[in-house]
């Protein structure tokens, strides 16, 4: 379970199909971030073999595709609800985080 739904790129690419809906494919990425062209086009493939996702082709001039969350996608909203729930915590992550950096930092002798 854990190498489907939380590899590096899969919980955003599912999140964002689940909070808004249906997107095209340079939609998607504007909206995921730093992902580049290739590795959304390869998560993109593995979500819809897994069938988390839909992808549609329209035979129109030019061509279209739409990626969007299939019903076994949408099965895992209880788990985005409590990672999205979880989030509050991120910002005693970030403290933890500057604490221990503090702490690794080699002391300057006076």
């Amino acid at each position: 379970m854990v190498e489907v739904v939380f590899s590096r790129w899969t919980t955003p690419i599912l999140w964002v199909l689940h909070q808004y809906g249906p997107h095209r494919f340079v939609e998607l990425q504007r909206r995921v971030g730093t992902i580049t062209p290739k590795v959304l086009t390869e998560r993109l493939r593995q979500l819809e073999r897994d069938g988390l996702i839909a992808r549609t082709y329209f035979a129109e001039v030019p061509p279209r595709v739409v990626y969007e969350i299939s019903d076994l996608g949408r099965s895992l909203a209880p788990l985005f609800a409590a990672l999205a729930e979880w989030s509050v915590n991120l910002t005693e992550v970030d403290r933890a985080r500057e604490s221990y950096d503090a702490e690794q930092r080699p002391r300057r002798r006076a």
